[in-house]
Formats: structure tokens, C-alpha cells, sequence
């Protein structure tokens, strides 16, 4: 039984893909660039809005146009970043079914720190009682500096904690923090790429990741 459990959001906890490119959509199309389908989206996502904006837009597009650009990213997801989102199905009883047991469970997301909570909230009332979000001049994952913060909140041992998310950045910040990983393969990314960056555990269903959580297998 793992004692402490950190989830990441985007492709894990929720499927948010739909909103994410019909923001980036939105921003190419103000802009005249060529718009993305989702599958090129999902391989887009995982490094922050910043990343996510510069891997949209055409490449060699300057710096001010980037910052710009982003600004528009954000202020329509700001409005947008509920009409197609929702939780995987069986995630949030998972979820609540580890709490119920004992387990301490957290939410590191590379979403914005401000955005993070509320929509962690929305979607998992009074179920996540920590979420770390990026924050201003710090690094997000795979660097582990965020998840040692929220290590630290949470009072977690790396020894007694499992890390949760469905792509190479996830399992990179894992092993970065010294950490047992498990990849979820209902999320963004492959089997493949999971396997190659080496996740420790891979779990198909939310089924599967309680019992590795709470028995040790799958």
C-alpha cells in the first residue's frame, strides 16, 4: 500500500483535450495560422500553456506574438475550459475511495496555480485537499521543484509515495523526485511512450490503479 498518492490533472484526472484545441483553435485562427486536430493536440500537451502555445504556433514565430497569443489562449479557456472537460469514468470514485482508506492523495498539475485549484474543485469537490499548480519564475515538471514543494505540504516520503500521469513528463518528474511511477493508459499519450520512458506500473483502468495503491497489485 502506497501512504501517499500525486496525481497529475490534464489526461490523468480529466479529460480536458476537447477544450485545450478548441482554445489553441480559437488562437490559431486569430492569428491565420493552420489549425490542429486533437490527436496533434494530445501530443502538444503535457509542458504548460507556454509550451502548448509556442508548439501550436508556426515555427519562428517571434517572441511577442508567443506572449500575445498566450494571453489570448487564456483569457478564452479562461471562459471555455468547462464546456467539454470531465472526469475519466470510475476516477473520482477511485479517488475517494483511496482518501476513505487513509491514503494522503495530491494533485501536481503544469496548469497555472490560480487555474489548478478551482478546476481540480469543480470537477473533485472536497476530494483533492492539496493541488500545487505552476507558479511564477519557479520550473514546472519533469523538474521536480513543485513536487518536492507539495512533498513537503504533504508531509510524503518518497519511499511510501506513488505518482500518477499519463505521459513521459509525468514518469521524467517521478524519477526526478525519486519516486515510484505509474502511467494511465486512458490518458493523452501511448502505451509506447510510457513503456519507453519507464514507468514502474502502467494501470488500463482507474480499477487497476486503486488495487496497485491499495494492495501493491493490479
Amino acid at each position: 500500500m502506497y501512504s501517499y498518492v500525486i496525481f497529475d490533472l490534464d489526461g490523468t484526472l480529466l479529460n480536458t483535450i476537447d477544450d485545450l484545441a478548441d482554445t489553441g483553435n480559437h488562437v490559431c485562427a486569430l492569428h491565420g495560422w493552420s489549425v490542429h486536430s486533437v490527436e496533434e493536440y494530445k501530443r502538444m500537451v503535457g509542458n504548460g500553456i507556454p509550451k502548448l502555445v509556442e508548439r501550436f504556433a508556426p515555427p519562428g514565430t517571434d517572441q511577442a506574438t508567443l506572449d500575445q497569443a498566450y494571453e489570448e489562449f487564456m483569457d478564452w479557456y479562461g471562459v471555455h475550459k468547462e464546456d467539454k472537460t470531465a472526469p475519466y469514468p470510475g476516477m473520482r470514485e477511485t479517488a475517494l475511495a483511496l482518501k476513505e482508506a487513509g491514503v494522503s492523495i495530491a494533485v501536481l498539475s503544469n496548469k497555472a496555480d490560480e487555474m489548478a485549484g478551482p478546476v481540480v474543485e469543480a470537477y473533485y469537490p472536497g476530494v483533492f485537499p492539496l493541488v500545487q499548480g505552476a507558479l511564477p519564475g519557479l520550473p514546472t515538471k519533469p523538474d521536480p521543484t513543485l513536487l518536492h514543494k507539495l512533498m513537503e505540504r504533504m508531509g510524503a516520503v518518497p519511499e511510501e509515495t506513488l505518482f500518477v500521469g499519463d505521459s513521459n513528463v509525468d514518469i521524467r518528474t517521478a524519477k526526478n523526485g525519486n519516486l515510484t511511477s505509474c502511467g494511465v493508459l486512458w490518458g493523452f499519450r501511448s502505451r509506447q511512450e510510457l513503456e519507453a520512458e519507464g514507468a514502474d506500473f502502467l494501470a488500463r483502468s482507474p480499477q487497476e490503479l486503486k488495487r496497485l495503491v491499495l494492495e501493491g497489485k493490479q
